[in-house]
């Protein structure tokens, strides 16, 4: 059946199929492989050179050991020795040599082998490097790699090698000490500040030695930078064995004697970043712990998008220089969606930062929570999956082993530009924190526990037991005793900490002064005309040629500049300035309300256009990019990118201004609160749609009042810009202030095509951003003022207008933190006594900017009266025929005696 079978194929194919085969063995389905396998076994036995003409059995267990190499590589991870509290599996059924058709009177069988060990060799042979390979202290997930030639590249680094580390003495005994750092350091923390917490790292202790080496091979892979992220278990450890922290610091903050260095509320010491420069044998490296909350896994997207600033900062060739390191906990990475949304932005073109490793420590616990009952899954590490990237399950016991798989993960990542997981499988030898009783909860695992002795003096006997001279071995240990004893004499105290490197020329304080932002007229004209002018042959869809068009023509008139046209010309401004801007949010280029289409189409070939690259000047570049269906992940990213951009304008775009519910812990934790903990500012952009225009609940609210809850000690920016005027000079402000806060935009979505919503070009040409406009008809005639914010402006001058109502003067809010009282007072001042005032908004009483205003416009003006819908659970009706029977009822009664 065989012949019948072969004889009905092409020759051609066939033979083309078979130098394919022999060019790479992966490159074919499974079944051909094991077909050409039996077929070069028959040539060796002496068979004719002809497919189909071979021994039937031979070939097929030629076929069968093709087999057994391909579901080792596949699933021999699930017989590796790699949990240190549990005992080794010895055999696995779908590994049984009787799967495969063969028997144990085939061991001493030579069979072909090509790309393995050699190319032929015994049963015996094959069995004993497959089970060294993938057998170990490593188990390896890498058949779901989709791409053949990454595969061989790792088949190719595992199995001649049998996937073994080959270590020096001298290396052998630098991880022994790397080890002892790591427990000594602990136990120290542990006799001298007892009860404190420290979020040890007992029991994980691998993870110092595995950082190192990651650390030690950087210079030689052509890595300058490595920013990591991590939560707070073996912080400490980490700040002191592998940034070099001092110790002596390290025990100040224990004693709490230690001064922040800077002016805020500070942070617990395992939460706080930290920065160093190093010298190693192959080079300098700069390395950088990213501050973080105890909030799990909300760092992950900070550190790539810090990457992604300092690789664009360095140009060509940056993805291979900055490399991003971010450590796990085993319940985080498999609960925690931020996960999931940060593997996603691996490979993105706007987001991607060439490859991150992540260390995943997995203490088989979480909190009090076993696996059982945290994942679905078999691995913790399964979600990253979805990349195809290789997994590798480390046994925590075995450093020697765990350090050479971190060399190869760092190895895989500079040569394929991809993520790559390595699991340390340990465990956690106190509880959640130092104070907390496990075997409350896990009684058994944790008697297991406590029998064992620490890793480093497991390896110290094994590198006793190796002939490694004992003296040197206890020299070492005892060199580290004295170390840590030394630094707890020496006292110490925090220098003034101040804004480093490229944000040294920035001020720290806010400043209320006004910025002029105004460009000339000229200026903004050539700017419009490069905005305009097309590549020869680009066609755009024709509405949007002829929205260009009507917007330069608006320009040149000096009239009717509408929202989307005052934007484009601050970016242009900005970036003919040598100012970049990065853009980023879902549907941001085009712009959710179709208002920005800052990057154009092709209606022919497709491609694409962006016309305000070209207004860049002096190595300044503007990126818009469509982000992934993320709030929490592209905002994290977007706050770490602008991190490391002081000089440019980072902005992310909410699709609606509640979306950005989803990002709050980003919000809380990062934005509003990261300078006063962290010493960190940040220029951040964020603009949020907002505006009842009778869509419901959903895409009403951007929830001003949660901003304003969160604002303190000038931390933010909160602003309702109501015209395109407004908004230019409040973007231009942003970089030409000498600070640096982040900026919270409430933009508005019916306003970008309002009649009434625009300016002219004499209003971008002078002055800058007013945080509060006096809009009335003469100031003795005024009886009543209505205070508001946003866009209920246009209805309150609408209906003022319609009534004829010239004793009414509207005072619009223009920016709501820090709010500028010194000018609403001016504007009280110049108004005639006992004139009344109003508050005016769309949002419920218990929402929008009233419950902060309040008592500052109370202290302003005396007694103010409230005008909007009453308190409510709810931001807005899903009605939009009730929804405008209650903004009429607002409007009617702002102007009710």
């Amino acid at each position: 059946m065989a012949k019948n079978f072969i004889s009905n194929l092409s020759g051609p194919w066939l033979e083309s199929l078979y130098e394919t085969w022999q060019r790479d063995n992966t490159a074919v389905a499974e079944e051909w492989q094991h077909f050409f396998s039996g077929f070069e076994l028959g040539r060796e036995n002496g068979a004719p050179a002809t497919p189909g003409v071979m021994d039937e059995a031979a070939a097929l267990k030629q076929s069968g050991v093709q087999s057994l190499i391909y579901r080792y590589r596949n699933i021999g991870h699930l017989l590796a020795c790699t949990d240190p509290l549990s005992p080794c599996l010895l055999e696995h059924p779908l590994l049984l040599l009787s799967e495969f058709g063969l028997g144990d009177d085939d061991l001493d069988t030579r069979f072909t082998a090509r790309r393995f060990i050699k190319q032929s060799a015994t049963l015996r042979e094959i069995v004993a490097t497959l089970r060294e390979s993938y057998c170990r202290e490593i188990g390896v997930e890498f058949m779901h790699i989709q791409e053949p030639a990454e595969r061989q590249w790792l088949i190719d680094r595992m199995e001649p090698r049998r996937n073994r580390p080959n270590l020096s003495p001298g290396e052998r005994l630098h991880i022994l000490e790397k080890l002892h750092e790591a427990a000594l350091f602990e136990s120290f923390l542990q006799r001298r500040f007892p009860g404190q917490k420290r979020f040890s790292l007992e029991g994980g202790d691998v993870l110092i030695p595995v950082l190192d080496a990651v650390r030690q091979a950087c210079p030689a892979a052509g890595i300058s930078d490595l920013v990591l992220g991590m939560a707070h278990r073996g912080r400490l450890n980490v700040l002191a064995h592998i940034f070099g922290k001092p110790y002596e610091d390290i025990f100040a903050e224990f004693r709490d004697t230690m001064e922040f260095g800077f002016l805020g509320d500070g942070d617990v010491k395992y939460h706080k970043g930290y920065s160093a420069d190093i010298e190693l044998p192959g080079g300098k490296l700069h390395l950088t712990l990213t501050s973080n909350p105890s909030h799990l896994e909300a760092v992950n997207p900070v550190v790539e998008g810090k990457c992604r600033a300092r690789q664009t900062r360095y140009g060509e060739g940056g993805a291979q220089r900055v490399l991003p390191l971010l450590i796990h906990g085993d319940a985080a990475f498999a609960g925690q969606g931020s996960i999931m949304e940060v593997l996603n932005m691996s490979q993105l073109e706007g987001y991607g930062t060439g490859g991150t490793i992540h260390v995943v420590l997995n203490n088989q616990i979480g909190f009090t929570t076993l696996p059982k009952d945290a994942r679905s899954t078999r691995y913790a590490t399964d979600v990253a999956k979805m990349l195809a990237c290789p997994i590798f399950h480390v046994q925590g016991e075995a450093p020697e082993t765990a350090v050479h798989a971190a060399r190869l993960a760092l190895e895989y990542r500079q040569a394929f530009g991809r993520d790559v997981v390595l699991e340390l499988i340990c465990y956690r030898r106190h509880g959640h924190n130092e104070g907390d009783e496990p075997a409350f909860t896990q009684p058994l695992m944790y008697r297991k526990i406590t029998a064992r002795p620490t890793v480093n003096r497991i390896y110290a006997d094994t590198l006793a037991e190796a002939g490694l001279d004992a003296t040197e071995l206890a020299g070492i240990e005892q060199g580290i005793a004295t170390r840590l004893d030394n630094a707890l004499q020496t006292e110490t105290q925090a220098t003034k900490i101040g804004f480093q490197q490229q944000w040294s020329d920035i001020a720290r304080d806010y400043a209320a002064a006004a910025s002029e932002t105004g460009v000339p007229g000229e200026k903004l004209v050539a700017l419009a005309r490069s905005l305009v002018e097309l590549p020869p042959g680009f066609t755009p869809h024709a509405k949007i040629l002829t929205l260009i068009k009507k917007r330069f023509e608006a320009v040149t008139s000096g009239t009717g500049l509408d929202w989307g046209n005052a934007e484009t010309l601050a970016y242009a401004t900005l970036l003919d300035e040598g100012m970049p801007v990065r853009l980023s949010g879902q549907d941001s280029r085009r712009g959710t309300f179709n208002h920005r289409h800052c990057v154009l189409h092709d209606t022919t070939t497709g491609a694409s256009y962006t016309p305000l690259a070209t207004t860049a000047r002096g190595g300044a570049t503007f990126q818009a990019w469509d982000s992934l269906l993320s709030e929490f992940g592209v905002l994290g990213f977007e706050y770490g990118y602008s991190l490391e951009t002081p000089n440019g304008l980072v902005i992310w775009e909410a699709q609606f201004g509640d979306f950005a519910n989803g990002a709050q812990v980003i919000i809380d934790q990062f934005i509003a609160s990261g300078e006063t903990k962290w010493n960190r500012a940040s220029g951040l952009v964020m603009l949020l749609p907002h505006g009842y225009e009778g869509q419901g609940a959903e895409h009403s609210s951007a929830r001003i009042e949660r901003y304003l809850q969160l604002c303190a000690r000038e931390n933010m920016v909160v602003a309702t810009p109501s015209t395109p005027a407004q908004m230019f000079h409040l973007l231009r402000r942003q970089l030409k202030q000498p600070f640096r806060k982040p900026l919270i935009v409430f933009t508005p979505k019916s306003l970008l095509r309002h009649p009434s919503c625009v300016s002219s070009l004499d209003e971008l040409q002078h002055g800058g951003f007013q945080e509060v406009i006096l809009d009335s008809p003469g100031t003795a005639d005024v009886t009543r003022v209505l205070a508001c914010s946003g866009k209920i402006y246009y209805e309150l001058v609408e209906e003022r207008d319609r009534l004829g109502r010239s004793d009414t003067a509207i005072v619009r809010i223009e920016q709501l933190y820090p709010l500028r009282g010194d000018l609403l007072g001016k504007i009280v001042g110049a108004l005639p006594p006992g004139v009344r005032f109003s508050w005016v908004q769309e949002e419920p009483e218990n929402m929008g900017a009233w419950p902060y205003l309040r008592r500052y416009l109370t202290e302003a003006a005396g007694a103010i009266r409230y005008v909007g819908r009453p308190e409510d659970s709810c931001p807005a009706v899903g009605s939009h025929r009730i929804h405008a029977d209650e903004q009429k009822a607002v409007i009617s009664a702002a102007f009710a005696d």
